[in-house]
């Protein structure tokens, strides 16, 4: 394996993991772990054919094309309006979840030292620091980011290596729900962590870019997109292993979606100063590296759409619109990180499932050739209705 798949493996992986990991325990906590763990299976098999269905567009539409010419060649300035309306409203809910997650761990800093800080300031002090890297330019963001996420991933296994000694197997297949709720309020719980479970397997954005990366090797990319999947995965059934396993699904469900109140529980588990001090860095971690690779993207949307010129003036625009409306969001909505990540499921839906379903239905009429995921119409309706599952899902919960 050459280290041009290696390193594409290692993109696709790292789109996905990232935040997302920190609310998976808080959104399924109530479910029990086995109930978790098969959601998460479900959740990766649809993630893994929609990739491939999105890797057999690319292909026939031609290899180099981003999203958006990909969208327009074939649905046309409509596919392309909804794509790009889709696209923004995920990249503004995911900067407005990382905004409220790196504020509330920020407070939580502060209260460690003796010193009380306002939730708005938080965010306004999240946002200037973390935020200021985006206007720097991608080639300093891609380096920052790239020690980041192999530093995640080290401290990822560390913690994991030493907190799965600590997994109480009784307490971790006793995580049943009948003890926590019941009813109605079990079907609501059930139904918000799908969306979050989902969102934390989105890596589609990525495809196009390893596609041109990788010279359109259909093997080599189908290879990539299974591998780099698969990863995320076995990541998140550690880290759910480990943090029901330690804390127990009560006592995780009782945090109601609080990060700071699961770092410290975690921590409390730890024997080890050091240990703990691993935990928060991670926790830190895997939200600043979510939110960089997420900003970065939507600047750079941003500064496409309104053509804004290359230097300090329109940086600094494409900046404040980038930030203004999910920055507004999170002052004034700063205890909603896991319902906002669950909502960003729905423009996520659209873009990986929707569209892909309508581009392949068009081009396989064509009769184009090359690549084509197994499955044939059967498995498109398939991912239809489990996309429309997923989005009435949410919309279930939110009314």
């Amino acid at each position: 394996m050459n280290s041009k798949i290696l390193g594409s493996i290692a993109i696709v992986a790292g789109t996905a993991i990232g935040g997302g990991m920190l609310a998976l325990p808080l959104a399924t906590a109530s479910l029990g772990t086995i109930p978790a763990l098969l959601l998460l299976v479900v959740i990766w098999g649809v993630s893994i054919y929609t990739s491939l269905l999105m890797l057999e567009i690319n292909l026939r539409a031609g290899v180099g094309l981003n999203v958006h010419a990909i969208t327009g060649k074939t649905l046309g300035k409509f596919g392309q309006l909804i794509q790009g309306g889709s696209f923004l409203s995920l990249l503004f809910a995911l900067t407005m979840v990382y905004l409220m997650g790196g504020s509330s761990l920020l407070e939580s800093k502060m209260e460690l030292v003796g010193m009380q800080m306002d939730n708005q300031i938080a965010v306004l002090l999240f946002t200037a620091i973390f935020g200021g890297f985006i206007a720097v330019g991608v080639r300093w963001i891609d380096k920052v980011s790239r020690v980041l996420f192999t530093s995640m991933i080290a401290l990822l296994v560390i913690v994991v290596a030493y907190l799965l000694p600590e997994v109480d197997m009784k307490l971790l297949m006793n995580n049943s729900t009948a003890g926590i709720v019941a009813g109605s309020d079990l079907t609501n719980l059930w139904l918000a962590a799908i969306p979050i479970v989902f969102t934390s397997f989105g890596f589609h954005v990525c495809i196009a870019t390893i596609v041109r990366y990788l010279d359109g090797d259909a093997i080599s990319l189908r290879k990539v997109l299974i591998i780099g999947s698969t990863i995320p995965l076995v990541c998140y059934i550690l880290w759910l292993m480990v943090t029901l396993g330690t804390l127990g699904g009560k006592t995780v469900y009782g945090f109601e979606g609080s990060l700071p109140l699961l770092v410290t529980a975690l921590q409390g588990v730890a024997d080890s100063a050091i240990l703990q001090q691993f935990i928060d860095l991670f926790a830190n971690l895997a939200l600043v590296t979510s939110f960089l690779g997420v900003t970065m993207s939507l600047f750079d949307y941003v500064a496409e759409l309104t053509r804004a010129k290359d230097n300090a003036f329109g940086r600094a625009q494409t900046w404040l619109l980038t930030f203004i409306p999910p920055l507004l969001c999170a002052l004034y909505y700063p205890d909603g990180f896991f319902q906002v990540l669950g909502f960003a499921a729905i423009p996520l839906v659209v873009m990986i499932i929707f569209l892909p379903i309508a581009m392949a239905l068009g081009q396989r009429k064509q009769n184009l050739g090359g690549y084509q995921v197994s499955g044939g119409s059967a498995a498109l309706g398939a991912a239809g209705v489990l996309g429309a599952g997923i989005i009435a899902a949410q919309l279930w919960v939110a009314l």
